[in-house]
């Protein structure tokens, strides 16, 4: 891949991929998300094309519930959609992602994770949004860094494309979301190089035709919902091998390896922090300094949250591992634990 350098924040990295993957986006704005979709809007407006050869069709509707019908409903004609949201707006697309994941619709909601207003109002970088989503059936990817950003975004939209399990792309609010970084733009021919075409094609024959009718969102007694509710297990457990797939193929183009979780530190640490978000950049630095200092002391980056794997995890962690903290950026209150 020919290098192209781009000083942007973590938000326009996002929508650099959503977009190249769009044939739709159905947007409210909500901080710290909106400017995704700003972003999006003006590159249609300038005729922008995606890997696909076509101008991206934005719309924006009456609140972050009609932008997630939108999204359904464009989907299950066989457009291929995005929208950008976070905290309180999320919220609101959840009735929607149950359907979504339900259906097998093949989405990315890029999500400027950001905290809930609970005793107060916070515009800030924060997981409790996210965390309300985890039961839904969306895959949770997390990105770190704005380069990240951009690199996990196309991990996102290839494996759903495939998978055909929705996405939920997230980073930190302002943190990621608005700070400014000289990163590695990945260009829209290489993108367009590694999409599952018969995956695209299947995805686009599938979708409500009035030429071939068929009844769909029915209504199912307990013996049949609960048959189809386990069917859908094949999916998710072929998931995180499709994942690793591109991150694979991403880590090949770029050069930056990934995995669905990637250990930094001592290799035979003692004590290990696993963690999510941009947190991971302070403390993969502190590692780097306690470690040279002789500590025996290390990081687990989670990145695929949903399915989570536990395989996986327990491949990073080294066998020498006394003692385990996990640092969550949320708050469940009267759980025993946070999530994560």
């Amino acid at each position: 891949m020919s290098k192209k350098m781009m000083t942007i924040d973590g938000n326009t990295a996002a929508a650099h991929v959503a977009y190249a993957f769009s044939d739709m986006a159905a947007i409210y704005p909500i901080t710290p998300s909106s400017p995704i979709g700003e972003i999006a809007d003006a590159w249609a407006a300038d005729g922008r094309k995606n890997i696909f050869g076509q101008a991206v069709t934005v719309r924006q509707m009456q609140s972050e519930a009609g932008a997630a019908g939108a999204v359904h409903g464009a989907l299950a004609a066989g457009t291929y959609t995005s929208t950008f949201t976070a905290s309180q707006g999320l919220l609101l697309m959840i009735p929607n992602m149950y359907k979504m994941a339900g259906e097998l619709l093949p989405t990315v909601f890029h999500v400027t994770a950001r905290a809930v207003a609970a005793h107060a109002l916070s515009i800030f970088g924060d997981h409790q949004d996210v965390m309300a989503c985890r039961q839904t059936g969306f895959a949770l990817l997390c990105s770190n860094s704005v380069q990240e950003a951009m690199d996990m975004a196309l991990v996102a939209h290839l494996a759903a494309i495939e998978g055909r399990i929705p996405f939920l792309h997230f980073f930190d609010g302002f943190r990621t979301s608005h700070e400014v970084q000289k990163i590695e733009a990945i260009n829209y021919e290489d993108m367009a190089k590694l999409v599952n075409r018969e995956a695209v094609a299947e995805f686009k024959h599938n979708a409500m035709n009035p030429e071939h009718p068929e009844i769909r969102g029915t209504a199912q007694n307990p013996d049949i919902y609960f048959q189809g509710r386990e069917a859908c297990n094949l999916f998710y457990e072929e998931l995180p091998h499709i994942v690793t797939d591109y991150m694979k193929k991403v880590s090949a183009l770029t050069g930056r390896q990934y995995n669905l979780f990637d250990y930094v530190g001592h290799p035979e640490a003692d004590r290990v922090i696993v963690a999510m978000g941009s947190a991971c950049e302070t403390i993969e630095e502190t590692i780097e300094y306690l470690v040279e200092k002789g500590e025996r002391v290390g990081l687990i980056k989670v990145r695929l949250y949903r399915p989570f794997v536990n395989e996986a995890f327990l491949a990073a962690l080294p066998s020498t591992v006394e003692r385990i903290t996990v640092l969550d950026r949320t708050k469940e209150p009267g759980a025993i634990g946070e999530p994560l």
